[in-house]
């Protein structure tokens, strides 16, 4: 605008986006002459309160300590005080961001930094400096617009990272006068890539199933490899040395302890059912199906005794076809030691971790409902949980929009599902057992076996009825019991059985309370353990190993190992 003496006044916003804030300031900051000034208080005083400004310093001093709703300047000061405010406010932003910024000399001398800048660790800045100089070295005269800017990673001697992002500053022929760098920790985007690494890594190996190795096994070797997987991975890996697995029984509705590591003997015997309230976080988890982070157990209510000097703990549900399975418990002796990050990542390898578990349970039990068809069975109830993976791997994926190496990670383990289906096709080819045995003509009577008296207790009718018909044809003459109440039944109304044979988790009344009843009514009588899964929660196996169990058969078994060992038994039943 043009001032009554002919003199050209600038007027401008301090902020060109006037905001309500903006116009609710009444200041406004006049530098000009006194005549000038004069008139314009006479015009705006009514209005607002008018701040005078000798000259562009004063101005800008004024301008740092209070807001202005408007500056009004003579022409001549108006674009100098113009660039002026704008520096101030970029000086202002550069200071602010979370990034370091910083401009550097052609040979790696810092021009001009950030406060961020500067306070990055001096063996960071020197690796920096020598970084830049070395990339920008050979265009030097001119430069490639096309190849730049560059972006690496440095790391620092304590083991932080950083992203650089650096970009030539140019001339208008081209030719580079400084280097503009833009840094910003990136140690924990890092660390949460090299966890999705380890996920990756661990539930991978968990479901893999090296078929030249596992055809050889049998039942107890698998289960021992698939813990010494789980425990080496869950520790190693990720990180957890204190946690413990619990699988969910249907009929009984208990957690029952498969896997632990690190927890106390207390612990460990305590019983825990699926309940929201009355049998801790891991009953929580198990009856709700969601995960529970407890930053400090002395404060929850919930929490029961795990590790010793135990502060804090992470307990995931295991999911299979949104169904809980079990839990997945961690414990910690630092309080608050768990964080959303490990949170998702527990959940993602308790899928990981429910699905191994499952493929050795199907293992077990698809050879007794159909012979041949065991690799689309376990593909087909596999199928169900692997997308449950894709989908959580995905929706973590969503959340890292613009990170392309956490993305790419996380796609790995998408990747990985295709793997695992094709890898569970060779399931097939395990060896055959029990129930895989067809009927044949009547046996010749064994020698051994023939006119002995025999309990088979078990709660799978196709085992029972299998093993039954078997040793029938042996020569054994034998009663049956699909729970633990009516083989304690058959035992007390008994004079006398040559032979008992029980699964170990029996319906009512347990195997290892199969084996007392029958100790207590005849010390000398052989007691063979039979399991399914071939995990052993209560210790029943080795507190009867102790009182004299005679032998353990693991499902899938094959008749020659079932005869071979009862026969092996009753020899040495009869030699004492």
């Amino acid at each position: 605008m043009k001032w009554n003496n002919g003199s050209f006044i600038g007027v401008f916003s301090v902020n060109p986006l006037v905001t309500e804030a903006d116009k609710s300031c009444k200041k406004i900051l006049v530098l000009t002459d006194r005549e000038n000034a004069s008139e314009i208080r006479k015009l705006l005083s009514g209005h607002f309160e008018i701040v005078e400004a000798e000259n562009s310093d004063q101005a800008l001093a004024k301008l740092r300590q209070g807001r202005f709703y408007m500056v009004i300047s003579q022409g001549s000061e108006f674009l100098p005080i113009e660039r002026a405010v704008v520096a101030e406010q970029a000086a202002v932003i550069l200071e602010t961001i979370g990034q370091g910024v910083a401009i550097l000399a052609l040979d790696g001398k810092t021009v001009w930094s950030n406060q961020k800048f500067n306070d990055l660790p001096a063996d960071v800045r020197k690796k920096l400096s020598e970084r830049c100089v070395e990339l920008f070295r050979n265009h030097s005269d001119s430069v490639n617009k096309s190849s730049f800017p560059r972006r690496f990673t440095l790391q620092s001697e304590k083991d932080r990272y950083f992203e650089v992002t650096a970009s030539p500053v140019v001339d208008c022929d081209d030719k580079i006068q400084n280097i503009a760098i833009a840094i910003w920790d990136a140690t924990s985007t890092r660390q949460l890539q090299q966890k999705i690494d380890a996920i990756d890594k661990a539930g991978s190996e968990l479901v893999r199933l090296e078929t030249e190795v596992i055809e050889k096994l049998e039942i107890p070797q698998r289960l021992a490899l698939l813990e010494d997987k789980i425990i080496r991975n869950t520790r190693e890996i990720l990180g957890y040395d204190n946690f413990c697995i619990r699988l969910l029984d249907e009929k009984t509705n208990r957690l029952e302890l498969v896997l632990s590591s690190g927890l106390s003997e207390r612990a460990k015997s305590i019983d825990i059912s699926a309940s929201s309230e009355g049998n801790g976080i891991s009953g929580y988890v198990a009856a709700t199906g969601r995960s529970y982070n407890c930053p400090d157990v002395q404060a929850d209510h919930r929490y029961i005794d795990g590790i010793d000097n135990a502060a804090s703990s992470l307990t995931v549900p295991l999911y299979l076809h949104d169904q809980v399975i079990g839990i997945f418990n961690i414990e910690s002796e630092k309080p608050a030691a768990f964080s959303e990050d490990d949170r998702q990542f527990a959940e993602i390898f308790g899928r990981y971790v429910a699905i191994a578990l499952h493929i050795l349970d199907l293992m077990v039990v698809e050879r007794h409902r159909a012979t041949g068809k065991l690799a689309d069975n376990v593909t087909t109830e596999i199928s169900g949980p692997l997308n449950d993976i894709l989908t959580e791997a995905t929706a973590v994926m969503e959340e890292y929009i613009g990170q392309d190496d956490m993305r790419h990670r996380l796609q790995s383990i998408c990747d990985n599902v295709a793997r695992i289906r094709e890898t569970i096709k060779h399931v097939g080819k395990l060896p055959s057992s029990l129930v895989d045995h067809k009927p044949s003509a009547p046996a010749v009577k064994d020698i051994v076996l023939s006119g002995k008296r025999v309990l088979i207790a078990d709660d799978e009718p196709i085992i029972l009825k299998t093993i039954v018909d078997i040793l029938s044809k042996h020569g054994c003459y034998v009663d049956q019991a699909a729970d633990g109440a009516k083989a304690i039944d058959l035992i007390n109304e008994r004079e006398k059985y040559d032979l008992i044979l029980s699964d170990i988790k029996l319906p009512q009344q347990s195997g290892y309370q199969v084996f007392e009843s029958a100790k207590a009514k005849e010390p000398e009588v052989p007691v063979v353990f039979m399991t399914g899964f071939g995990y052993d929660p209560n210790h029943s196996i080795i507190r009867a190993n102790q009182e004299g169990l005679a032998g353990v058969l693991y499902k899938p078994f094959k008749v020659d190992e079932l005869l071979t060992l009862l026969r092996d038994v009753v020899r040495e039943s009869q030699k004492s």
